[in-house]
């Protein structure tokens, strides 16, 4: 349960359940979203080791869900982690967090030890989920892993990339993590260069700018505070945002740099990865 807005998670069951699953999809992503997971094929998935749950509310409504399939990768028993959604209105109360939560508890009970997911590099709140709470790390930069995007209203006009990512659910580093025994520390990156950054210091509708002159270990890369929001007045300023960061990433981490951790900066609200080249 949750202190401020009960809810519990546990795995669909219902056929409504299955029904509610399928119009959240459409909800976060847009009615004209040309593919869903149908709830015929999330039962079978429960059939075979993989996660498709919700967080009820007291009215045991459906406000977010977590799915994904298991399988079986160079021997070892892993998790691809599909999708993770939360109804509008209850976004940013921490319920993305207790179904990655929920889904890490089962997996480990079923001797799963790694899972894989995407996320949109562009999204900060899904950056500081994923490195500063969860503590995963980026496999690899994908272009339009899910095609153009235009049947989306989340990634219309800027593409799908993805960072591929991979969670150790079994690790020492994860569970000193989620104790917060043990956090990223940003500080030594506040001086690193920019790859990509804001032309306009102060404007948080700036367009960015590239360098990719770096010599040093460590290097960050500036993200927009919020995509959606500025996809929906400077589509084009944003689309630039894509571009520019994707140029960066790919020729950062073709290089040896790696993604070490994400920070917001608390006085200007600016968003950056922090990246160090390998030894």
């Amino acid at each position: 349960m949750n202190s401020e807005l009960e809810y519990t998670i546990r795995p669909l069951r219902e056929d409504s359940e299955y029904t509610e699953f399928e119009s959240l999809q459409r909800e976060t992503w847009g009615a004209d979203i040309e593919e869903i997971v149908t709830g015929p094929l999330a039962k079978i998935v429960q059939k075979i080791g993989g996660i498709a749950a919700g967080a009820f509310d007291r009215q045991d409504a459906l406000i977010g869900t977590v799915f994904g399939f298991t399988g079986v990768r160079d021997g070892i028993p892993v998790h691809w982690s599909h999708m993770l959604a939360v109804k509008d209105g209850n976004r940013n109360k921490g319920i993305g967090t207790k179904l990655k939560l929920y889904q890490r508890t089962t997996l480990l009970r079923m001797g799963v030890p790694v899972v894989y997911w995407t996320y949109d590099p562009l999204v900060a709140k899904n950056a500081q989920m994923n490195f500063n709470i969860l503590g995963a790390g980026v496999l690899e930069y994908s272009t339009n892993m899910y095609g153009s995007g235009d049947d989306s209203k989340l990634f219309r006009g800027i593409g799908t990339d993805r960072f591929v990512v991979i969670w150790q659910i079994d690790s020492e580093r994860i569970v000193e993590i989620l104790d917060e025994k043990h956090r990223f520390d940003h500080e030594p990156f506040v001086t690193a260069p920019m790859a990509v950054y804001r032309t306009v210091e102060n404007d948080r509708a700036s367009s960015p700018a590239i360098n990719l002159a770096i010599l040093e270990s460590k290097a960050r890369v500036e993200i927009p505070e919020d995509i959606h929001e500025l996809m929906s007045h400077a589509l084009a300023c944003a689309a630039d945002w894509r571009f520019n960061t994707r140029e960066a990433f790919q020729y950062l981490l073709m290089r040896g740099y790696r993604v070490k951790g994400f920070y917001r900066d608390a006085e200007s609200g600016r968003c950056f990865y922090c990246l160090e080249k390998l030894d």
